[in-house]
């Protein structure tokens, strides 16, 4: 009986899903096999990303063996998934207990002391896992993120000075001392702020109906005054743009914009962090910039770097 439950589980590693729930159906159920049965049931559920119903099926599993490995690691990794961190931690420390301890709950655990600012943790599970793995490639990349983590500070001078010209650019045009004709042209434009004001060049803005050297020549005089000049954010993203140019870039690039961030080989911490910002795929993550990456919580120098070399596997980068 054991060798046809092994059987089945390595069908759904091997992504076999239909083939094992038809022979998941065949075996009777008794009290041996009940619990490794019900496990079962709940990772062809969560294969199904019917997670709801693999998460009760894990819970059902705990209530009879407190101990079964496989239910506890994958429920810490749906309660991580929800956002429940204490008992995806519970779970991943009960795993990590065992002897031996799976390498998978031991990184996930890192992971989570690291976001958590539990760095010395962080760092003795990862070196635990590097005393029997030296060549460990994924947990010497952690540790080196966590050893980093001890020498970051939060630079509020800096935070401020992002604060202050986030609301700069946010200023409405309408707070201007302009033309209502220079007014009205750019409310048909919808340049609505001055971020969108920077967004737009000279010739975009005389190509629109009505719109003249006169309303160009006060809007360039107004911006002038602030330091400020037409395009000068485009003229950014430009140039960031063709500093890739001469990359090996595939011809259809739309193809990759349109692919889910889920393709990404991120790290779990990444990961987590572009949870935060909202985005599902390349296009709408590469519409954002660094400094719109380094505001997001617990995101650091590593994940933008490592963001980075992802997109460009792709031949995209960020804004």
């Amino acid at each position: 009986m054991t060798a046809t439950l092994d059987a089945i589980a390595q069908q759904l590693q091997k992504g076999q899903t239909d083939e094992a729930e038809q022979a998941l159906t065949s075996i009777p159920e008794s009290d041996e096999n009940s619990a490794e049965l019900t496990f079962l049931r709940g990772y062809i559920y969560e294969l199904r990303y019917d997670r709801e119903h693999a998460l009760e099926s894990y819970e059902q599993v705990l209530n009879r063996e407190p101990e079964h490995l496989g239910a506890s690691f994958r429920a810490a990794m749906l309660y991580d998934q929800w956002g429940d961190e204490n008992s995806a931690i519970a779970l991943f420390e009960q795993c990590a207990s065992r002897k031996p301890a799976p390498i998978s709950a031991l990184i996930n655990l890192a992971v989570m002391c690291e976001e958590r600012g539990l760095l010395p943790k962080a760092e003795a599970i990862l070196n635990s896992i590097l005393d029997e793995h030296p060549n460990h490639g994924r947990a010497k990349q952690l540790l080196q993120s966590v050893q980093s983590s001890y020498g970051m500070y939060f630079d509020e001078k800096s935070h401020r000075d992002r604060e202050k010209r986030d609301a700069i650019l946010d200023t409405p045009v309408s707070d201007f001392e302009l033309s209502v004709r220079s007014r009205n042209c750019l409310r048909q434009m919808n340049v609505r702020t001055l971020r969108d004001l920077l967004n737009i060049g000279e010739v975009e803005l005389l190509s629109y109906k009505n719109f003249g050297e006169t309303s160009l020549n006060e809007i360039k005089a107004m911006l002038d005054q602030k330091n400020l000049s037409l395009g000068q954010l485009l003229k950014h993203t430009e140039s960031s743009l063709s500093s890739s140019a001469n990359e090996d870039i595939p011809d259809d690039v739309s193809v990759h914009l349109r692919r889910p961030i889920a393709e990404l080989e991120l790290s779990v911490r990444s990961r987590k962090a572009l949870q935060r910002l909202g985005s599902t795929t390349l296009g709408e993550l590469c519409s954002h910039s660094e400094l719109e990456l380094m505001k997001i919580k617990n995101f650091g120098t590593t994940s933008l770097i490592e963001i980075k070399k992802q997109l460009a596997l792709f031949g995209l980068s960020l804004r």
